[in-house]
């Protein structure tokens, strides 16, 4: 076989175009590492990747799709021989290196997670980056001091794939959880993956407001940016600290230096593709244990092939996606 299917993005025959194709194994890009991909999950950033004004995608065409997980077929590297499952996400995968919307994906093996103990392709999908979002933002919080008993922890987007993985894995170590959504018909739905209570996001993106309110969280989980987390910033219990790791909500943070020099709040930036690999690697030995969300068997997922990828991309910029959407190559 010298191609592969794939869904592909980005201008061809001078129009941009979202379609199903082939593209040379040759050209899948540099690595030493030759996946066979059994599943890639959709997240937001695939969706900026395949929209024609994304600003995101610094190949073009490509493939996207920016997290992996399947079975090795070739290797250079004896850590991951040929039969060795692995996962793949970051680094520019599916953003400027052809990602896990095919057939096969090359990688670096740099850039490789061997697969933890206790995960599969599917379950390590049904995670995948957003849930590796999320790890890291656990993790940070509880360096920062937060324990079990110290108090409501705040998670925004709650809906979305970070939010909805970083409710169970703080509901899993104990904490109590505040699941703020603008869906809050998924009330139920959230309050079964650990939330102790459900608010409407338009409690936590007031306009204006004093520069500082009640305090009120002993942390927070946000994935929304913008009026959000400066109202984050204003309500947290003094020493707190807000995980921060999304943009939905805007870019601009509105805030005071208040919150930082009174009551000596913490802004701790969450970025999940560029970082080390060994810590990388170290995390997802976590997800596969501690960290695990103990529902993802009764997750409401979906799993598309790639002729129904677009819609899905569609949906998941619109803000209509709930839980997590697999991609699979065979589906």
């Amino acid at each position: 076989m010298s191609t592969v299917r794939a869904f592909i993005a980005g201008h061809i025959d001078g129009t941009f175009q979202r379609t199903v194709g082939t593209m040379p194994i040759a050209d899948l890009g540099e690595g030493d590492v030759l996946i066979r991909v059994e599943y890639s999950g959709i997240n937001y950033k695939d969706g900026l990747a395949t929209s024609e004004n994304g600003k995101v995608a610094r190949l073009d065409p490509i493939i996207p799709g920016v997290d992996l997980a399947g079975v090795v077929e070739e290797s250079a590297d004896p850590a991951f021989p040929v039969g060795s499952r692995v996962i793949a996400h970051g680094y520019d995968i599916g953003v400027a290196h052809h990602g896990g919307y095919a057939e096969l994906a090359r990688v670096p093996a740099s850039r490789l997670v061997a697969m933890p103990d206790g995960l599969d392709a599917r379950t390590a999908m049904l995670i995948g980056t957003a849930g590796y979002t999320a790890a890291l933002s656990v993790d940070a919080l509880e360096q920062r001091g937060l324990t079990p008993g110290s108090g409501p922890v705040l998670v925004t987007g709650a809906s979305g794939g970070v939010g909805c993985m970083a409710i169970g894995m703080l509901a899993a170590r104990g904490h109590e959880v505040v699941a703020s959504t603008g869906k809050l018909a998924d009330a139920d739905w959230l309050r079964s993956l650990g939330a102790s209570d459900v608010i409407d996001r338009a409690e936590m993106a007031p306009e204006g407001g004093r520069p500082l309110d009640k305090e009120r969280w002993a942390g927070a989980v946000d994935c929304v940016g913008g009026n959000t987390l400066a109202h984050i910033l204003r309500t947290l219990r003094y020493g707190a600290s807000v995980a921060a790791s999304g943009l939905t909500g805007g870019t601009a943070l509105p805030t005071t230096v208040l919150p930082f020099i009174l009551r000596g709040a913490n802004l701790l930036g969450i970025d999940s593709v560029q970082g080390p690999i060994g810590p990388r690697r170290a995390m997802w030995q976590r997800i596969g244990t501690d960290l695990k969300p103990t529902w993802l068997d009764t997750l409401d997922t979906e799993v598309v092939g790639f002729d129904a990828l677009a819609p899905q991309l569609d949906r998941i910029l619109a803000g209509g996606m709930r839980g997590r959407v697999l991609v699979s190559p065979t589906a």
